[in-house]
């Protein structure tokens, strides 16, 4: 496979899993700040935190007002990450792939462009959000079926889910790292029906909620539910799943090519790190701290495949 069409395919799936985690992002801030009236900018502030885009937001807005976060997350076209740049940027590099995908998956994709372009041409009201971002994860669903539906298990597809496991496992780590040191407004409301009720919409923002329960009941606490998101293996957002599944890819990619890359190698150790601690060593170490350096890999790993394989 041609590099270019490599990259492509990788940075397509990055950008529409990336559309799906923000509306997710966008619905656990929402939730959080109506449990939360008198604090909401705060919450507002931490999800763009979440998304890494304080700085980029500040350059034109003065205050964490709801209504301008919405729209600089949702629809904004000189936020890089906003939804729309990101089905944009999804939607271009598919078109630029268009060869290498089914038709059922370059139609979905350009679907989901128009769809959402149509749905974000005006500022999104606050009472419309919650139908605004189910359209967003459903659109970006019906990608992920055809792709899953269609495509041959190629090095195409798995470059494809190379660009979706390593996207989703960032935002599953930032969303627990925010929620752990900036959404808490003081350590005595910790394990109070406040912080409980804020861990449920953040179980809630990774589609997590029901399956949680399935394994714990209602004991809703920080430290099983950090648990649950980074070394379950059975849960398709957590940390240890993201990893099982890029190393699983990259190992599919070294039998196709018959080499392996410094990538590979990189992988096996942090998917192996994931499956050798356990949640006692993570908070001994401590939680925010165990996540900077696990975002820190993240990122080191995607350098290194577009190194590797030239994109």
């Amino acid at each position: 496979m041609l590099s270019k069409t490599a990259g492509g395919l990788f940075w397509m799936f990055r950008y529409l899993e990336r559309c799906e985690n923000n509306a997710r992002l966008l619905d656990a801030g929402f939730r959080i700040a109506l449990t939360r009236s008198a604090t909401a900018k705060a919450e507002w502030k931490s999800v763009l935190s979440t998304s890494a885009s304080v700085d980029d937001y500040l350059k034109h807005h003065k205050s964490f007002a709801s209504a301008s976060v919405i729209d600089f997350l949702l629809r904004d076209p000189g936020n890089p990450s906003s939804v729309i740049s990101s089905a944009k940027q999804a939607r271009d590099n598919a078109r630029m792939v268009r060869t290498a995908l089914t038709r059922e998956v370059w139609e979905a994709t350009n679907e989901c462009w128009m769809t959402l372009k149509a749905l974000l041409t005006k500022s999104v009201l606050e009472q419309d959000l919650p139908d605004v971002l189910s359209t967003i994860r459903q659109q970006s669903a019906l990608v992920r079926g055809a792709t899953h539906g269609t495509m041959m298990r190629n090095d195409g597809y798995h470059f494809a889910r190379l660009g979706t496991f390593l996207e989703r496992a960032d935002n599953t780590a930032r969303i627990l790292d925010v929620k752990y040191y900036l959404l808490l407004p003081s350590i005595a409301q910790i394990g109070s029906s406040l912080d409980n009720v804020q861990w449920e919409t953040i179980l809630r923002s990774v589609s997590a909620q029901r399956a949680y329960r399935w394994l714990n009941g209602s004991n809703i606490n920080p430290v099983n539910i950090a648990e649950f998101l980074i070394l379950n293996d059975e849960m398709p957002r957590s940390l240890a799943f993201c990893y099982e599944n890029m190393e699983g890819a990259l190992a599919h990619i070294a039998r196709q090519y018959k080499t392996e890359k410094p990538s590979h190698e990189l992988a096996r150790s942090i998917q192996s790190s994931l499956v050798d601690t356990d949640i006692d060593r993570i908070f001994e170490e401590g939680l925010h701290e165990y996540i900077e350096r696990f975002l820190s890999e993240n990122g080191r790993l995607a350098v290194q495949i577009q190194t590797d394989y030239r994109f």
